[in-house]
């Protein structure tokens, strides 16, 4: 059984940094895209980052140049490192990645971890 495993989450001052990272379980037949949400309180989620096979990464403007998103394929992991991180970062961050499964890709989540930022 595929599972997503978050880690990495916390309280932190404004202007910190901290590293999420993703782990991937499970009998596999390969990991395509992979990316981070957020869901701040009382907000829709949003896509954050996004990681391709090929290593092509996207990101939501108000994280450019601040976030990266990367990912160490022979670990099935893929990171988050977030600088400069203000009061409205604060959310929930999950993880997503399609995942090919028995001939089919497949979307998997986490559960989610916790990101304070304090002002």
């Amino acid at each position: 059984q595929v599972q997503l495993v978050e880690s990495g989450g916390g309280l932190v001052q404004a202007g910190g940094s901290l590293i999420l990272s993703c782990s991937v379980s499970g009998s596999n037949n390969g990991i395509s895209d992979m990316a981070w949400y957020r869901q701040p309180p009382g907000k829709q989620r949003e896509m954050v980052a996004i990681i391709v096979t090929g290593g092509t990464t996207d990101y939501v403007d108000s994280v450019k140049g601040r976030f990266t998103i990367s990912r160490d394929n022979g670990k099935n992991t893929a990171y988050l490192r977030m600088n400069n991180l203000k009061p409205e970062d604060t959310a929930v961050y999950t993880c997503n990645a399609n995942i090919w499964v028995y001939g089919s890709l497949r979307g998997y989540w986490g559960r989610g971890t916790q990101v304070t930022v304090s002002s």
